[in-house]
């Protein structure tokens, strides 16, 4: 069922949110997606940054050590399930502006089915190039503010003339929570969490 959504996402999403809509699967579902989804960013930049190395420039390429790839990719995890959580808390909070009134679960449906194609973009990593990385991830970005674009009438159960006002907060609070996520990995780099790389 997973791997159906997300094919269904790609092939034909309005049609696939309307049937993500009618069968409003249990939250321990939604859970299961973003868990299982969540893992191939991590996974990938793990291999990357441990076996592969990344390429930035002209300059040779960098590796980690096992055990920092591995922490990171941990901690990249945990961010990236918090940040959907969080995003679904703030789909559900601003709900009542629009005049929605969804459930947990349509909430967090809606931000784990939208962030799919960000995480999605990770498995790029596998060529380790910054540029094509950077490249393969704004594509993500763009379709998945398609997915929440489109989505947003569709389990919200709103006009799409609102929709998209509401669609447009949801983006805002995604960048924010973005920053907020780039800064606690500065703050903790400058607190002496930062990679060990081999030389």
């Amino acid at each position: 069922m997973i791997l159906n959504h997300i094919w269904g996402l790609y092939a034909h999403p309005v049609e696939e949110w309307k049937t993500i809509d009618q069968r409003h699967e249990s939250l321990r579902f939604s859970l299961t997606h973003i868990l299982f989804v969540a893992l191939i960013p991590c996974l990938v930049a793990y291999y990357a940054s441990a076996h592969l190395g990344w390429s930035i420039g002209a300059r040779e390429s960098i590796y980690l050590t096992q055990n920092s790839a591995i922490a990171m990719a941990v901690a990249m995890y945990v961010g990236i399930i918090a940040g959907v959580m969080a995003l679904s808390y703030l789909i559900h909070w601003m709900a009542k502006t629009f005049g929605a009134k969804p459930t947990l679960t349509q909430s967090l449906e809606l931000a784990a089915y939208t962030s799919t194609p960000v995480l999605m973009s990770g498995v790029a990593a596998f060529y380790p190039e910054l540029w094509f990385v950077s490249m393969v991830f704004l594509a993500g970005v763009a379709y998945s503010v398609y997915l929440l674009y489109s989505g947003v009438p569709i389990l919200m159960h709103i006009p799409e003339e609102r929709g998209f006002i509401y669609a447009s907060s949801v983006v805002t609070a995604g960048l924010i929570l973005m920053v907020v996520l780039m800064a606690g990995t500065a703050i903790a780099w400058t607190n002496g969490f930062f990679p060990t790389f081999i030389g």
